[in-house]
């Protein structure tokens, strides 16, 4: 039924056309030195077999094309020809070859005037320089608007791309009467596998073994709450819960990948989808693991006072990530366009910093209770808990230290081809903690003992209060001595009985 569902949905919410990968919509340029420019896109394109017959139909060709690209100028400045306008395409490793200074003083990208008197530019156009590794590149190529012209179309071209690299697109002008200039169209660009941008293409892969992974899960999960459904436990429904969800998302991503290298064109509703069922899945992630820790089902029936902070925690932090998610994936269809704002980059940090902290403080909390009435299998599998979380927080510092690392030292996205690997760790990581709280707490004829069973004295409100609230308790009529008889008698029956009842469920394993 499930598959059915995204089946559906990603065959009504698909557009099978081929379309254009970067569109542009009165796009205004941008001053830049004693330049105007406009950035038209970036991608890691993989190179394909330079073809004499060369025709961008062939399914294994990987270029750039431009289709209708229009330039419009205001009405006011339209009484005199214009300076051309340009498309500027080159590899990364090329970029110093775009622009250059007179006598080594403040590099341009329009020609001056003194190096126009130096005759290695003409005033007004592009300075470049041919590539040390292909005469060809960078490829530079123009219109101008001619007198009383409001608009004018740049040919359509297709470049072939016959070198592996991070490829770049910006038009350029040089007249500052241009100032208002807009340019509309669209460019496509491919690799030889489809439409999908060279960063992003193996990540449509990674969802697919991710999919295929979280289905072994969700059958293993499944198959043992069917065979002990009797000994299911509301934390294990959560589980189950979350496994569901991470099934839906990593389909979804999938789904969106590979429409998106079919058409060129970044399906947003399945992305909007998996970018929800994605926050959905990380904020009831978090919620569990806050819940177990605070021995939910373990030492407490319920969270008691707790319960309305937890939720709103998970509220606001499904509300940050879901703005996350969205800015850097929905409608994204550049290799540079994956960076979020530090505005909205924060408040999932600081949000996920304190989660951290209120689970371990709460495990610390739910171990002096263990300890107390010597729940010697609970203990032991808290313990192991602490560890694997322990882990995974170092292994995620870790993995941090080496992110900063990685982007401070590509500034120019020349290890693009490395760069996918950097979102597939995180859902590795959460995956192999998902894979190891599911060992913990799976499903079996013996999960009843790592359930809270109150003796008969006990209550649900006593399980409420924290250790500290416990001396607020109302004072007994009895008399002081049988208090503190009953107060030395008490605990050690109820040790007693839960040590007892650990101990034949030892035997019976």
């Amino acid at each position: 039924m499930l598959l059915h569902l995204l089946l559906l949905l990603y065959l009504t919410s698909s557009l099978k056309v081929q379309a254009s990968v970067h569109e542009y919509r009165s796009e205004r340029f941008m001053s830049k030195g004693n330049a105007f420019v406009f950035h038209g896109g970036s991608e890691g394109i993989y190179s394909s077999s330079p073809s004499d017959n060369f025709t961008s139909d062939s399914d294994s060709v990987s270029f750039i094309r431009f289709e209708k690209i229009k330039f419009k100028r205001p009405e006011e400045v339209s009484n005199r020809s214009s300076l051309p306008i340009h498309a500027v395409v080159f590899e990364v490793e090329d970029r110093e070859n775009i622009g250059g200074s007179a006598y080594g003083g403040q590099r341009a990208v329009c020609c001056t005037s003194d190096l126009a008197k130096l005759g290695v530019c003409s005033h007004g156009e592009i300075i470049h320089r041919p590539s040390a590794k292909d005469s060809g590149w960078p490829q530079v190529f123009g219109v101008s608007l001619a007198e009383n012209e409001l608009s004018v179309t740049l040919p359509t071209r297709s470049i072939q791309v016959t070198r592996t690299g991070m490829y770049n697109l910006y038009f350029i002008h040089c007249d500052s009467d241009l100032k208002d200039l807009v340019v509309e169209g669209k460019t496509i660009w491919k690799n030889p596998t489809g439409y999908l941008p060279g960063r992003m293409a193996p990540l449509m892969y990674f969802y697919g073994f991710m999919s295929l992974a979280f289905v072994l899960l969700g059958i293993f999960w499944f198959s043992q709450c069917a065979r002990f459904w009797r000994e299911v436990l509301p934390l294990q429904n959560c589980l189950t819960l979350v496994i569901t969800l991470g099934m839906c998302e990593m389909a979804l991503w999938y789904f969106d990948y590979a429409e998106f290298n079919e058409t060129g064109i970044r399906p947003t509703v399945i992305t909007i989808w998996a970018v929800t069922f994605g926050a959905i899945k990380r904020t009831s992630a978090r919620i569990i693991i806050l819940m177990v820790s605070m021995g939910y089902g373990v030492v407490r029936p319920t969270l008691g006072g707790f319960t309305s902070k937890v939720i709103m925690l998970g509220v606001t932090f499904f509300i940050a990530s879901e703005i996350l998610e969205i800015m850097e994936n929905v409608g994204a269809v550049s290799d540079l366009s994956g960076k979020a704002r530090l505005f909205f980059v924060l408040p999932v940090a600081i949000l996920d910093a304190f989660f951290i902290i209120w689970i371990f403080k709460s495990l610390s909390a739910t171990f002096k209770k263990l300890q107390a009435r010597r729940l010697l299998a609970k203990l032991d599998i808290y313990r192991k808990f602490t560890n694997a979380l322990a882990v995974a927080i170092l292994v995620s510092l870790g993995w941090i230290c080496y992110e900063l690392y990685f982007k401070s030292k590509d500034v120019y996205n020349e290890h693009w081809q490395n760069a996918w690997i950097i979102p597939a760790f995180w859902q590795l990581l959460s995956f192999s903690l998902l894979i190891v709280i599911c060992s913990l707490w799976a499903p079996s004829q013996n999960s009843t003992r790592y359930a809270f069973s109150g003796s008969a004295g006990d209550t649900s409100t006593e399980f409420e209060k924290d250790d500290y609230t416990l001396t607020l308790i109302k004072p007994s009529p009895i008399p002081s001595h049988e208090v503190k008889k009953l107060s030395e008698t008490r605990p050690l029956q109820a040790d007693k009985q839960e040590s007892d009842q650990d101990l034949e469920e030892d035997k019976r394993e």
